[in-house]
């Protein structure tokens, strides 16, 4: 098997992982910010199975779960959310499960953590607590770097963190409940209306290159390939193939560092029937998840969607923005927490590898 060959391009691969939050998306992944970087492609190896209905979705993701289960000693990462709810019913009883908890010094930040123990204890499976401080950011992007040979997504620390303490309570194989957002239409801000191109790329982006960098390239091709007939993006099936490869690669880099074996049942699954756009539109997104978790939780009520909580907006609330010369100055001029930590981990990398 001949060496696979990588092209050097750092403003490339800046403004890349701007856009996306990482530079390996679909075939466009023979880039490096340098050659002595190599990038890791990450897969999940599991064969997507397509379902066709709630109750197939539903056998496919216990069935995973249960064989797991039997297989190694299994713990979940257990949200606030539905999707993370629904695999724990299928859980054995009194086997373990982790949620996360941003801490920040005297400020309430968003705690999912009451809800995670109700779901617990509906499932009679123990929960525990893992905090998450300023001080983890600083101690496990640098390695998690280094490990995925670019930037990184902020939800990785927290993953890298839950990981080595699973591991250090003896757990072999870790569940969550990723994937069933970008799969079966849970992203209902995306899916809200029709859109073409230009307009995708300004919606989809998570910075545009060109407000933060001096020199950008801004690459189209990824998104040009899910133009549908009319000249709109079809947001569906760039979000369970683009998105998805990206989610994977945060979820494995993660788990992989510390160790772990990753399981993701809701990503071993395919929706085999176009998706609804009217119910999602009118406010039933990801339906068949819903349809799950209501007859296995017919006393809870469905909380609202959240992303993996992390404290960005207060821990990075008084960072004054990039210093190196690649970027534009106050470039972080109304950004949110989230992106002004892409911006700030992107700065520490090119410091980290002294590009």
């Amino acid at each position: 098997m001949t060496q696979k060959q990588y092209i050097e391009n750092k403003t490339y691969c800046m403004s890349k992982f701007l856009v996306f939050r990482n530079i390996n998306i679909n075939e466009d992944n023979n880039y490096t910010f340098s050659s002595e970087i190599i990038p890791k492609s990450f897969s999940y190896l599991k064969e997507r199975q397509e379902v066709y209905n709630s109750e197939e979705l539903e056998e496919c993701l216990r069935k995973e779960v249960q064989q797991i289960t039997n297989s190694k000693k299994t713990a979940l990462a257990l949200s606030g959310g539905i999707d993370s709810a629904i695999l724990a019913k299928y859980m054995p009883k009194n086997s373990k499960s982790y949620t996360f908890k941003c801490v920040v010094p005297n400020i309430e930040v968003t705690d999912e953590s009451k809800i995670a123990k109700k779901y617990a204890k509906e499932c009679n499976i123990d929960n525990e607590i893992i905090e998450i401080f300023w001080e983890d950011f600083n101690n496990y992007a640098p390695i998690l770097m280094q490990h995925k040979g670019m930037p990184i997504h902020s939800i990785e620390i927290q993953i890298y963190k839950l990981a080595l303490q699973a591991k250090k309570d003896g757990i072999e194989a870790l569940i969550f409940g990723e994937s069933a957002d970008v799969n079966f239409g849970g992203l209902d801000n995306l899916l809200s209306r029709n859109y073409n191109c230009i307009e995708f790329v300004e919606r989809y982006a998570y910075i545009l290159p060109y407000k933060i960098l001096k020199k950008s390239e801004l690459d189209l091709t990824v998104f040009l390939k899910y133009i549908d007939n009319n000249g709109n993006i079809n947001v569906h099936n760039f979000l369970r193939n683009v998105f998805y490869q990206e989610a994977i690669a945060s979820y494995t880099n993660a788990c992989t560092c510390a160790g772990i074996e990753l399981i993701m049942p809701y990503a071993s699954t395919y929706m085999g029937v176009p998706l609804d756009y009217s119910k999602v539109r009118a406010g039933r997104n990801k339906y068949w998840v819903r349809e799950i978790f209501e007859k296995n939780y017919p006393n809870f009520t469905a909380p609202p969607k959240l992303p993996m909580p992390r404290a960005t907006n207060e821990w990075l609330q008084n960072w004054k923005g990039p210093t190196r010369e690649e970027f534009l100055p106050n470039c972080i001029y109304n950004l949110t927490g989230d992106q002004k930590w892409l911006v700030y981990c992107l700065e520490q990398f090119l410091n980290q590898f002294n590009l």
